[in-house]
């Protein structure tokens, strides 16, 4: 059953994919190298040739793309049906067999156990309080030596965006605390996305709510579950480039908004005796 900030979220998250926010644009023009690319860059996947793979509120027809063009068995988990609708896209354009269920990432209770060879959660954890019931949900739906990649928001980034920019840096004022509310109403200075149409126009949409996960949390939650850690990375900008200050690009090179993990479902190796 969803709860009130999933039917907050689910209807700020069906009108910004209705206007085509970029994270609800399908990617039609893939191809396996640029799939393998998009969602395997350090070729940790291995071939995913009839491999179950499920895309944990990770709806919007650009990973599920990539994963049936390479002949993963895709299904797609979402709390917002205008998302699944691209995923529904995709499938019909690259004729692929594409499963989509509208659900809460929280409980997928309604999946099997051990069934998923592979647990993909693009960023999306974060329009949650709390990680830990999504992270459980991985651990018992996935197969031994299953890997699971885990994208979340950066928990000292979280809550700052570029739009604070006083002339010197960037505003850091919300607490740091686990489960915090990070934007989203009430909060009212970080409650719309503003973002360029497909035709170059500049679209303002009421953003869904987004809370703040601690590190150790999130870490301690992975490796509690079964999980062991393979690789983590941070989303960062390019020093190289100049961009001016107040804008995204710029924002990102001194605060990293995402963390990646990468893990492989070995509970027997993280067991403590």
């Amino acid at each position: 059953m969803v709860d009130e900030i999933g039917k907050f979220n689910q209807a700020r998250w069906n009108e910004l994919a209705s206007q085509r926010v970029r994270y609800s644009r399908p990617y039609l023009d893939l191809n396996p190298k640029s799939a393998r690319e998009l969602i395997d860059p350090y070729n940790l996947l291995g071939d995913l040739k009839n491999k179950n793979v499920l895309l944990l509120a990770g709806g919007g027809g650009q990973q599920s793309a990539a994963f049936g063009l390479l002949g993963a068995k895709v299904t797609v988990v979402d709390l917002s049906e205008t998302q699944l609708s691209r995923d529904k896209e995709v499938a019909s354009h690259y004729k692929l067999d594409i499963e989509t269920i509208h659900g809460d990432m929280r409980d997928i209770s309604f999946l099997p156990d051990n069934y998923f060879d592979v647990v993909y959660h693009p960023y999306s954890v974060n329009f949650t309080p709390d990680p830990r019931p999504s992270i459980k949900g991985a651990a018992r739906v996935i197969k031994p030596n299953g890997i699971y990649f885990y994208m979340c928001a950066h928990p000292l980034t979280a809550g700052s965006h570029e739009g604070t920019w006083n002339g010197e840096g960037y505003i850091f004022n919300k607490p740091y605390i686990d489960g915090g509310q990070t934007s989203g109403e009430p909060i009212q200075d970080d409650n719309t996305w503003t973002f360029e149409s497909e035709e170059g126009t500049t679209i303002s949409v009421p953003g869904p709510k987004e809370f703040r996960h601690l590190l150790p949390t999130v870490v301690n939650t992975i490796a509690s579950e079964g999980f062991v850690i393979l690789r983590l990375d941070e989303h960062i900008g390019d020093m190289t480039e100049p961009a001016d200050p107040g804008t995204w690009y710029h924002f990102i090179t001194i605060a990293p908004p995402w963390l990646f993990f990468w893990a492989r479902y070995d509970p027997e190796a993280t067991k403590v005796s």
